[in-house]
């Protein structure tokens, strides 16, 4: 396997290097083709809650499969897969207190869990580069930027909270390609849900995100921002659960699905 050309990786190699903790970084452009996803994991007397409150808000939070209590793989986005070992990085959640960030999660994710996996933007990236749309934080090596707004999420039994974004700079004019290619992709967070001024929605400082990285914002480009599936974390950190485990942000889970599966013709 070259690893020095992770667009190249299969999901079960991507997934391999990953669980032997072999890639213990973001996974932007690794397995180029296939659907990514966040994580969020709860106790199971909150499943019901946590799906509806996903059917509510399908912008940042479109399902892609979700593992059943007892289970370690997604039995339709990855059958071969164990989730609780085959993310770069998971992070703990207590009482909405983030605890601890791990590689491995065999020995908290227990019986009584659901995990959900839910669509993510990494996935029509390859998109844009196609249509030679810039993605600056795969140009400078880093972490998408990712930002807690004042957008808020529809309320759904217990799980109330802000919308999170992330945020890709460009060109006025790559912008408006930008909603025609990623509104094909209404399963991982489809078009934008702003462009311009990062004010209007709640952002005092674009250059110090809440999750990821900063990235450069060139001369006469526009922040570009899409509802991103950290949005749970953020929801965590709002409602409280006794415990949660998400992915941490950047670090996906690589699925066998493969992104024109969710693409609108």
């Amino acid at each position: 396997m070259n690893v020095s050309n992770p667009a190249h990786f299969s999901p079960a190699e991507a997934r391999k290097l990953i669980r032997e903790k072999n890639w213990v970084k973001p996974t932007s452009g690794v397995a180029n083709g296939y659907i990514q996803a966040n994580l969020a994991v709860l106790p199971k007397e909150l499943a019901f809650d946590f799906l509806l409150f996903c059917q509510r808000n399908p912008k940042p939070c479109p399902i892609i499969d979700v593992i059943e209590p007892g289970d370690v793989a997604p039995q339709v986005a990855a059958p071969s897969s164990n989730v609780k070992t085959d993310i770069p990085k998971y992070r703990v959640y207590k009482k909405g207190e983030f605890v601890e960030e791990t590689t491995d999660v065999t020995e908290i994710w227990d019986e009584n869990m659901v995990g959900f996996l839910i669509g993510c933007s990494f996935t029509f990236e390859e998109a844009l580069l196609k249509n030679e749309v810039p993605i600056r934080h795969i140009e400078e090596n880093c972490n998408v930027p990712m930002y807690i707004t004042n957008i808020p999420c529809v309320k759904a039994g217990i799980f109330e909270g802000p919308m999170v974004v992330s945020m890709r700079p460009m060109t006025e004019k790559q912008a408006i390609r930008a909603v025609q290619v990623t509104s094909r992709f209404p399963s991982v967070h489809g078009a934008p849900v702003h462009i311009g001024n990062p004010e209007v929605i709640g952002i005092k400082d674009i250059h110090n995100p809440d999750f990821g990285d900063s990235v450069t914002i060139k001369e006469r480009e526009v922040p570009v921002f899409w509802a991103c599936g950290v949005t749970p974390q953020a929801v965590a950190m709002h409602v409280k659960p006794e415990i949660m485990i998400t992915h941490a942000p950047g670090h996906m889970f690589i699925t066998d699905l493969k992104n024109e599966q969710f693409a609108i013709l």
